[in-house]
């Protein structure tokens, strides 16, 4: 679904990756994971079409998309949850989710009004991520967590076929981090998943395969067990042992 080659970043004299290569099947779940500084972020935002590579190519389904801009990615199926929370403040959740539903449907669709079929459609995508009853509740008045499961619901609006998700439980309490890691795990095993995260109990909880990256490039790939034996990811990153559940 998604294929990365040889991709290149670099910031003036700064290499943020540094020829990472990594696939992606068809609704794999896929954790990035790595040490501050590793291009974690800079990998998901080059995915998005945020930020553009300096060698290397992206192929989505087979389709060479390495130059296409981000709302272009987003038209072939590639959705992006930020790390920092995106939405419109002033905006209920209803009306965020229902413009990812309208610019889905064409360019100008947001400047119309909604068809009773897309309404009821953002309520249920609402629905889905545990936010029946906040509907008409502006973002701005959402608790940190109820907004990260707003941008979920954005993002699933968009019927993606991949989506990218950078730190998902960042900020977040315990409590709210179960509630949104029991939420990508539930959801369609079609999608395609690609999750950048910090905590671990929640990179085993969803991931099939694991990546780390450090100084830009990819020093271990493979399952959770594969991950936690190895001696490099100890070194730069883990330190200690950790259970896989």
């Amino acid at each position: 679904m998604i294929e990365v080659r040889e991709l290149r970043r670099a910031f003036g004299g700064v290499v943020a990756l540094d020829g990472v290569t990594l696939t992606l099947a068809e609704g794999e779940r896929r954790a990035v994971i790595g040490p501050n500084g590793a291009g974690k972020t800079t990998l998901i935002n080059t995915l998005a079409g945020e930020t553009a590579p300096t060698g290397g190519t992206i192929r989505l389904a087979g389709r060479d998309i390495t130059r296409l801009r981000s709302w272009q990615r987003a038209r072939l199926g590639l959705a992006h949850v930020y790390q920092r929370t995106e939405l419109f403040a002033s905006l209920s959740a209803r009306d965020n989710v229902g413009l990812a539903i309208a610019a889905r449907r064409g360019p100008y669709r947001v400047f119309r009004a909604a068809p009773r079929a897309e309404y009821s459609e953002g309520e249920a995508v609402l629905e889905s991520v545990g936010l029946a009853g906040r509907e008409g509740v502006a973002a701005r008045e959402l608790s940190h967590g109820e907004r990260r499961q707003l941008e979920l619901a954005v993002a699933l609006a968009q019927r993606p076929r991949v989506l990218l998700l950078d730190e998902p439980t960042a900020g977040m309490s315990p409590l709210e981090t179960a509630r949104i890691t029991e939420l990508i795990a539930g959801l369609d095993r079609a999608l395609t998943i690609l999750i950048v995260e910090h905590d671990m109990d929640v990179v085993f909880r969803l991931a099939d395969r694991v990546t780390v990256l450090h100084e830009g490039r990819v020093i271990a790939d493979g399952t959770a067990a594969d991950v936690r034996g190895d001696v490099r990811v100890h070194d730069v990153y883990l330190g200690k042992a950790v259970t896989v559940a």
